[in-house]
């Protein structure tokens, strides 16, 4: 399966490159998309499974509500209400929200902390 992650901003998309491997299509919206945007974005998809990874804000849900439009089959994928957006979200977070998408072979897991072992 491809598939396509998009995000709000280019510091989320950097957020997300550290923990999916380089299959994974991240696109941005670069805020509130516009119908041009949103038609761009639908074409860089193509038969892609569409992943919506925003922010826990109204922003956020505005951006979502725009793009369920568009990618109707899409899942969604959410931060938490009280992190700096999902650049602000902790990898271990990032990576837990994935894995209940069922994307575990698209993360990269970081190396274990050699302090803990």
């Amino acid at each position: 399966m491809s598939i396509a992650i998009i995000v709000e901003g280019k510091n989320d998309k950097s957020r997300l490159k550290r923990v999916v491997d380089e299959n994974v299509t991240i696109l941005c919206t670069f805020g509130t998309p516009s119908s041009l945007t949103l038609d761009e974005l639908a074409k860089k998809v193509g038969q892609k499974q569409v992943y919506i990874f925003t922010d826990n804000d109204s922003s956020g849900k505005r951006i979502r509500f725009l793009l369920r439009d568009t990618f109707p089959d899409s899942e969604q994928i959410y931060t938490r209400k009280g992190y700096a957006g999902v650049e602000g979200t902790p990898e271990e977070y990032i990576i837990q929200q994935l894995e209940k998408a069922g994307l575990d072979e698209y993360i990269i897991y970081p190396d274990p902390d050699p302090a803990f072992e």
